[in-house]
């Protein structure tokens, strides 16, 4: 059965409890990271987690706080001896300016740089992106304020369904991708161009008809940020969880 583990919760301001929002997939033998934001490796070993088994990186969208941390995470696993290949996925207008930021730190001259495969999904609704023994992951563009993508991770042992929102206004795709999830991990930043509060992920997920709702990428600078539980029971009344730093849970 695979593992959700959240690296960072929070939106795009992070504090010192809460590092900007990515996690983790583990399966038996993908280990698949979305988004990658702050210091990765620093993350994922106090997550009690092997940054070797990376096999795939999922980025949502090219902007500061879910991408930030790719450059260094390269370099560091390139440094610590990496060999084997890495698949890294996004639209093209988020590969497009990774492979450009990469080039300005001039990657191509590392030596012995271990290969890494960028996949091109189109801006298309359910994109099948990656399937295997383990998992099926399907992604749509979602509505930010550039081109982002939400997914659909289906796990092949259990059957079990998380979606993920990404950074959105509350939309038709992220229904489509949670429809019937056992999971939905929506966004809650709060009723602003590109984002959507509480209450509007609890109306997703209702919509949906998914059965648990973990609400991420929020303020976690507010001390009210607990609020965000009760606000989402407003409008879905199934599980409500207010994701945080180093939770943990199976689908």
């Amino acid at each position: 059965m695979a593992e959700v583990i959240f690296l960072g919760t929070a939106s795009a301001v992070s504090t010192e409890e809460h590092e900007n929002t990515y996690f983790i997939i583990e399966g038996e033998n993908r280990f698949i990271m979305v988004d990658c934001a702050g210091n990765p490796l620093v993350r994922i070993t106090k997550a009690g987690l092997d940054y070797r088994r990376l096999t795939d990186l999922f980025l949502t969208h090219f902007h500061p706080d879910h991408v930030s941390g790719a450059p260094l995470f390269l370099m560091n696993m390139w440094l610590l001896g990496r060999q084997q290949p890495l698949d890294i996925y996004g639209l093209h207008h988020t590969l497009d300016r990774i492979e450009q930021l990469m080039d300005a730190f001039g990657w191509q001259d590392w030596p012995a740089f271990f290969p890494v495969v960028f996949h091109r999904l189109p801006a298309d609704k359910m994109t099948l992106a990656l399937e295997d023994d383990e998992f099926r992951i399907h992604i749509s563009p979602v509505q930010h304020m550039i081109p982002a993508m939400g997914l659909r991770i289906e796990s092949r042992s259990s059957g079990k369904v998380l979606a993920y929102s990404c950074d959105t206004t509350p939309c038709e795709e992220v229904e489509e991708l949670a429809a019937e999830a056992d999971a939905l991990i929506h966004e809650a930043t709060g009723n602003s161009p590109g984002h959507s509060s509480a209450s509007q992920a609890g109306e997703v997920a209702r919509r949906a008809r998914a059965k648990s709702l973990y609400l991420i990428h929020y303020d976690t600078r507010n001390a009210n940020a607990q609020n965000l539980v009760a606000e989402a029971r407003k409008t879905f009344h199934g599980k409500i969880i207010l994701a945080e730093d180093f939770m943990k849970f199976r689908f």
